[in-house]
């Protein structure tokens, strides 16, 4: 039996993308012969609940939200957890993991924006520690896992690993399938945190350049708190035409999902692009940002644009929603190309992870 501690520390119950992945991982490793899963996690995700987690629960009483905490938990705590529990081997999901593991670490990087689009993070003050969390853990992983051939470029330029230590593990999907005619669809559906790389301002500066007449309203989820877009919103005049929910269960997003007319997301540095994938697969068109990833996911399926030019996004929602047959198109071969990628697929591919370094 190969017992691993799962670092679930920067998990809250509302992290986004990466919080997804792990979700949809670990729920399709319960009861896999000859490996046990015990999770080291904040405080909130324990809170929260974790059913999803095939294992039992360490409570770090470690805060996420509270930075010094989770950092020293990542750089102390998960190598101690281990250690306590008899761990063979650690795996930590969300790009963080400690830098003095004691036993081999596999260790999950979404992407490497910290050291790609520094400026795209929340807090310059924060950089320098990003950067130093996430060399630590790369320069200790004994295997690194990513999510696109984009972004595992991105690894081993930066990182300086051998090509064998990276391997790329996509993300699946979620295999529901809608049928074209459910229902009427309308407005236009856009989701992610409201961190600068999402892009989300240029989003709404194209949604202005359209026709009042014909101007969709566009749903934005994601966002924790006081919305800062909806001062981007007011000062374009256009707050009637935005709807901004702010995070959302999952139901609510299948909702969106099923009765929007198209997702549009604008973003400019993603590890994989998960919406994209989420939108063909629901049945729904996809418009996005023509970035090497997102080929990746969508491939010649969606409708891509120059994010940093509103008038190209505005002339891509445009053309797609004033045109019926192409977007049935697009809804054909978007949910063939979604096939693709399942999370079974995933799940074996992590335990092939897992395997590789714990033979």
């Amino acid at each position: 039996m190969t017992r691993v501690l799962v670092d679930l520390l920067f998990f809250t119950g509302k992290q986004g993308g990466t919080e997804t992945v792990a979700r949809q991982v670990y729920s399709r490793l319960a009861e896999r012969p000859g490996w046990e899963f015990v999770g080291y996690a904040s405080s909130e995700l324990v809170a929260a609940g974790a059913e999803w987690f095939p294992g039992r629960l360490i409570d770090s009483g470690l805060q996420c939200d509270k930075r010094p905490q989770w950092a020293w938990g990542e750089v102390f705590g998960v190598s101690r957890a281990a250690r306590s529990v008899g761990a063979d081997l650690i795996h930590s999901p969300a790009n963080f993991g400690p830098p003095r593991p004691g036993v081999p670490l596999v260790l999950t990087l979404h992407d490497m924006l910290a050291f790609k689009r520094p400026e795209f993070l929340p807090s310059k003050a924060g950089v320098l520690p990003t950067k130093l969390l996430i060399s630590g853990a790369a320069r200790a992983a004994s295997h690194i896992v990513t999510d696109s051939e984009a972004a595992r470029a991105d690894i081993l330029e930066i990182t300086g690993r051998d090509a064998a230590d990276v391997t790329v593990v996509f993300p699946g999907g979620s295999g529901v399938r809608r049928d074209v005619a459910e229902q009427p669809r309308s407005g236009l559906f856009s989701l992610g945190n409201r961190m600068p790389h999402k892009n989300f301002p240029r989003l709404l500066e194209a949604l202005a350049l359209l026709p009042e007449a014909s101007r969709p309203v566009l749903t934005i989820s994601g966002s924790h708190g006081d919305d800062p877009l909806r001062a981007v919103a007011a000062d374009l005049g256009i707050e009637k035409w935005v709807d901004l929910r702010g995070w959302l269960t999952q139901d609510e997003v299948e909702n969106l999902y099923r009765t929007s007319a198209a997702v549009v997301f604008p973003t400019l540095f993603e590890g994989f692009g998960l919406p994209v994938l989420e939108g063909m697969e629901r049945g729904c068109p996809v418009i996005c940002s023509d970035i090497p990833v997102l080929r990746e996911v969508g491939g010649d399926a969606v409708r891509y644009f120059d994010p940093l030019d509103p008038a190209d996004i505005a002339r891509q929602i445009e053309r797609t929603l004033a045109d019926p047959a192409a977007r049935a198109t697009m809804v054909e071969d978007g949910r063939e190309r979604a096939g693709l990628f399942t999370w079974d697929a995933t799940a074996e591919g992590m335990l092939e992870a897992f395997g590789r370094v714990t033979r």
